[in-house]
């Protein structure tokens, strides 16, 4: 099959078919829809401005991520007070490391919502999350960007060569995304304060650490 057959936009559009995509790809969480098939297609010869395609990318892709923090910031005060109290050694933690991560989380091909997510639940600065966020998608769109520039498709061809049929792999983005969306409910149940008492003791409070002593003693 075709490399564009995944996308139903074509790319003769231009840079406002790419901010649709990069917007509305990573808006969905925990789907990882690949608008990079995109980015990389538009990037393979002189039509469009490299520059632009990874800037326009990495805002798009930046801005989609920050609706789904902010979501996750007000998602909090639905959260009961014994999930909260549980997460509260989570939140030091992300607090701690907050910017690393959201920047590993960007400018690496990983699911970037399953560190996102937790990052508003545990409401990490707001502006902290978008720079570290956008420098992290402005590495990985410039990565894909200049190595799909100067090497043409043939980093993904040999994927889709012998796929006559997308639907297998729109099934298992579904898949992938339901069990993103399962691994952040488990988050929220874990006891942190137990695991996070020997590993990271400075995330507890005299209340966790008591806690954390009567399991451990048990």
């Amino acid at each position: 099959m075709e490399i564009l057959d995944f996308l139903p936009i074509p790319t003769e559009i231009g840079y406002v078919s790419l901010i649709l995509i990069s917007f509305f790809g990573s808006l969905i969480p925990f789907v990882p829809i690949p608008s990079f098939v995109f980015l990389v297609t538009m990037s393979v010869g002189e039509q469009f401005d490299i520059h632009v395609l990874a800037i326009t990318a990495a805002f798009a892709s930046t801005g989609a991520k920050q609706i789904i923090f902010y979501v996750s910031y007000g998602g909090r005060k639905i959260i009961s007070e014994k999930t909260k109290k549980r997460m509260r050694p989570f939140q030091k933690l992300v607090k701690r490391y907050g910017a690393s991560a959201a920047f590993v989380a960007a400018a690496t091909p990983i699911p970037d919502d399953i560190i996102y997510v937790p990052l508003g639940l545990a409401k990490y600065n707001p502006k902290k999350f978008f720079i570290a966020t956008l420098l992290g998608k402005l590495v990985l769109c410039y990565v894909l960007v200049l190595i799909s520039h100067y090497m043409g498709l043939s980093i993904l061809e040999p994927i889709l060569e012998d796929l006559d049929d997308p639907t297998p792999i729109y099934i298992g983005l579904i898949m992938f995304g339901a069990i993103m969306t399962a691994v952040v409910i488990l988050l929220l149940r874990l006891d942190w304060s137990r695991i996070l008492g020997r590993v990271a003791p400075w995330t507890l409070d005299d209340s966790d650490k008591t806690n954390s002593d009567k399991t451990n003693s048990d």
